[in-house]
């Protein structure tokens, strides 16, 4: 498989775990402040930054990035007051 492919895959993946992520909350299947929700943000955001940053689509990385930042700060708050 070409490298263009396998980038494909990569931010296809990450699309779909940002859309999973979003709709396990919209049907009330997962907190909005859940481990598992963050973790989906945070896979499907840093991968969907690596198919941006593969082509060149700059606003979008920054985008993912922050997204998967402040997923990992909920996180990290969580864990800091003891709520898992």
């Amino acid at each position: 498989m070409n490298s263009q492919l396998w980038f494909d895959v990569i931010g296809w993946v990450g699309a779909a775990a940002l859309l999973v992520a979003y709709a396990m909350i919209s049907h009330k299947k997962l907190e909005g402040d859940s481990a598992t929700y963050q973790l989906l943000n945070i896979s499907g955001s840093i991968l969907l930054a690596v198919n941006t940053i593969f082509y060149g689509s700059y606003p979008s990385t920054f985008v993912n990035l922050i997204w998967a930042g402040i997923a990992v700060f909920s996180i990290a708050a969580r864990r800091r007051t003891g709520s898992r």
